[in-house]
């Protein structure tokens, strides 16, 4: 019967440690503030900023909310966003997408100031990732995955990795992540040939495909660490990954369950980087 790997204790771990610094930093008369950005009023964008506002409390780090109406004019977005960028009481900036039509987000992603890009939108902090600087800004579910495993000490260095995914946003970050660990990797995707065989033989399998229970037993060994970052609609108000977990389980060493796994770990992240944020403007 395999290991559950469960996010919460990940996510305790870290908000403890957020929570120190954050109190380290209010100390030295600083506090560490998010400006969120929420265009418009979508009932999963109101849900999400009452989340992350709790989080934020939770752990000593202020939020403050820039509410902008669906109908701003493109240059008058652009003027909110510099205000925003230029206010020296604001460390870190969480913009919700997606964003309306009328707003060009290639000319957004790189007008947010990348020292409080804490979702790691504007190119120049991927980039760094791509260059081998993992302690900044990184993409927030790669680094959730990264967190998992080292928090439940499973081996890393030269471990054979496979991803399902090779997005801008999970698998080719995450590549870089692994590849800073010295693991082994491959990029697996929709034209991958023999895939479960590919997955089979790998030490860690992260599946991002998207499709609900997709991946089943034959993607895996009895020897495989599953991390399954997948969300989706499973029907009657309930989500599921990309794992077919109940199938799965017991013929893994280890997984991720789907809730309660690598998503729970993502927001504690992205309150992480609030603080690297604030260290490195103030400083």
């Amino acid at each position: 019967m395999a290991e559950i790997l469960k996010g919460a204790p990940v996510a305790k771990s870290i908000k403890e440690r957020i929570k120190a610094e954050a109190e380290s930093l209010r100390q030295q008369g600083i506090i560490p503030t998010l400006g969120i950005i929420r265009m418009g009023n979508r009932a999963d964008d109101i849900s999400y900023e009452k989340g992350v506002i709790k989080n934020c409390e939770s752990v000593g780090i202020q939020a403050r909310v820039f509410e902008v109406s669906a109908d701003t004019p493109m240059d008058e977005f652009v003027e909110i966003l510099k205000n925003v960028n230029e206010d020296n009481n604001i460390h870190g900036i969480l913009m919700f997408r997606p964003l309306p039509a009328h707003i060009d987000y290639e000319i957004v992603k790189n007008l947010i100031d990348p020292r409080k890009d804490i979702d790691c939108m504007n190119p120049i902090n991927l980039e760094k990732v791509f260059e081998g600087e993992l302690d900044g800004f990184v993409p927030c579910t790669p680094k959730a995955v990264i967190e998992v495993l080292k928090h439940y000490n499973i081996p890393l260095v030269g471990a054979n990795v496979a991803i399902i995914n090779r997005s801008m946003v999970v698998g080719r970050p995450l590549s870089m992540m692994f590849l800073g660990e010295s693991s082994t990797v491959t990029i697996c995707h929709s034209k991958t040939k023999d895939l479960p065989k590919v997955t089979a033989n790998a030490d860690i399998v992260v599946g991002a495909v998207g499709k609900a229970k997709m991946l089943g037993i034959d993607y895996f060994s009895e020897n495989s660490i599953v991390i399954d970052v997948g969300i989706n609609d499973a029907g009657e108000g309930k989500i599921c990954g990309d794992v077919d977990y109940d199938n799965v389980f017991e013929n893994v060493k280890a997984i991720t369950p789907v809730p309660g796994g690598v998503g729970s770990v993502t927001s504690a992240i992205l309150l992480s980087h609030v603080i690297i944020a604030c260290k490195n403007i103030v400083k």
